[in-house]
């Protein structure tokens, strides 16, 4: 039953121009919560895009790279700015006007606080390389255009500014959390992404002198933020202890506390949530400030990508296997803990009723998580997880018409302004099913990440 309504429901997304698919609609529901879920986004068509690929339907994948890459000459030019080719479409839609079909896609300028999606070509770059690595086609990554693409995202991406980690900053909203919820900064989530779109440039470029120096920047710039992020993300009880007796206002090259943290900040729910065993990066990290809350895709990506140690991918792991109930609860899985409430959500939201405590992005759960979750699992060897997470699970997702979050602590009820039919929780579900009971597709999507 589940299998056959996400696989129609995956179907009925699709999308096409000219008479070719080129992606799928976020959601079939006919009351969506926002008018644009009959859009193409590019974040969402990552789930939908690996089931094609498992099922060796390469044709979809491959037209919606291409047209992703085609739709970045639609950029708005503002007077006095204007944005570098780098930059990709959060979203695209197909209209007609005068009997003739057009694409139309969307840099952020009609998105919720107007911020341009900064994940959307690093996740274009994951899926040109798992378009790759499962068709055989290499030559679709070697032409002419692809390599260029690739060059001016890198060229954005790797932009000289006045940082001085290797960690990219980000405004908020501008990546999964869309909309203010204080992260600001330098998101884990985006340091994952940024770490496997390196990783996968430095594979899929062309190997001849012109991209010589490009090739040293990525090598440099991956292996300092690796690095960086292993050293200043990284949450055990050792390191908990160290910050815990910093001592702040230090200078030079001796000093501990590099980043002049405060003790002070550390939060009270935390003091006791780590057992010795377990660990995890943590949400956000700059000048004077450690984000301690949890974030679920930024700690997933880390471990797929290769970004946490095999370590810390074990403690992260074990992690989830001590808090089950909080971080996975009746529907998995959670996209951070703790909600923030009271005047901190105010501060940080900035009043958002959307995100109000243990809803949305605020401690909601997404079923969406389901997919690099039993990734992850796989790649840790932690099967009796990722059969826990589809046991509990069970068909209530199909059975409830594939809401888009949960609300609620444990995750048990449905979103207060979540869309059915949402095409992404219906693609997590395939994927999850497919990676527990088709060794063959399991080996498949084991390719798809580094080692």
């Amino acid at each position: 039953m589940p299998y056959a309504s996400a696989d129609a429901l995956l179907k009925r997304s699709i999308l096409y121009y000219q008479g070719r698919p080129i992606g799928t609609a976020a959601a079939c529901d006919d009351r969506p919560a926002a008018a644009n879920y009959d859009e193409c986004f590019v974040r969402d068509f990552v789930p939908s895009a690996l089931v094609f690929l498992m099922r060796g339907e390469y044709e979809i994948v491959r037209n919606f790279l291409l047209t992703v890459m085609q739709l970045r000459a639609q950029q708005p030019v503002m007077p006095g700015h204007q944005r570098a080719l780098g930059l990709m479409p959060a979203s695209f839609r197909v209209v007609e006007e005068d009997g003739k079909e057009r694409l139309l896609a969307d840099f952020g300028e009609l998105a919720i606080g107007r911020v341009a999606p900064v994940d959307s070509a690093m996740w274009w770059m994951f899926l040109l390389r798992a378009y790759v690595r499962s068709s055989g086609d290499a030559a679709f990554a070697a032409r002419p255009e692809v390599q260029l693409c690739m060059r001016q995202t890198l060229e954005l991406y790797l932009k000289e500014s006045f940082e001085a980690a290797p960690t990219m900053l980000v405004p908020d909203g501008s990546f999964m959390i869309d909309r203010r919820m204080g992260v600001y900064g330098h998101p884990l989530e985006i340091q994952a992404l940024y770490y496997g779109m390196l990783c996968t440039a430095d594979e899929l470029l062309e190997q001849h002198s012109d991209n010589e120096k490009l090739r040293q920047t990525i090598t440099i710039r991956s292996n300092a933020l690796r690095s960086y992020v292993r050293l200043y993300y990284w949450m055990g009880r050792d390191r908990l202890n160290e910050i815990h007796r910093y001592h702040s206002e230090e200078f030079g090259i001796d000093a501990r506390n590099v980043l002049n943290v405060y003790p002070e900040t550390i939060p009270d729910w935390i003091d006791g949530w780590l057992c010795p065993s377990s660990g995890y990066l943590v949400g956000n990290v700059g000048p004077g400030r450690i984000d301690f809350r949890f974030f679920a895709l930024g700690n997933l990506l880390a471990i797929l990508v290769g970004l946490a140690t095999d370590q810390e991918a074990q403690a992260i792991m074990r992690l989830y296997q001590h808090h089950w109930d909080a971080l996975v609860g009746e529907m998995p899985l959670k996209i951070v803990y703790p909600a923030v409430s009271g005047s901190e959500w105010r501060h940080l939201t900035g009043s958002d009723p959307k995100n109000a405590p243990w809803s949305y992005h605020n401690g909601g759960n997404w079923p969406v998580l389901l997919w690099p979750f039993i990734g992850a699992a796989r790649r840790t060897g932690r099967a009796d997880l990722a059969e826990r997470a589809m046991f509990e699970l069970g068909e209530r997702l199909c059975q409830q018409n594939w809401p888009e979050y949960y609300d609620g602590r444990r995750g048990s009820l449905i979103g207060r302004r979540a869309n059915y039919q949402q095409v992404w929780s219906a693609t997590a579900w395939l994927i999850a099913d497919e990676l527990m009971e088709n060794p063959a597709s399991g080996a498949l999507f084991d390719q798809f990440w580094f080692s």
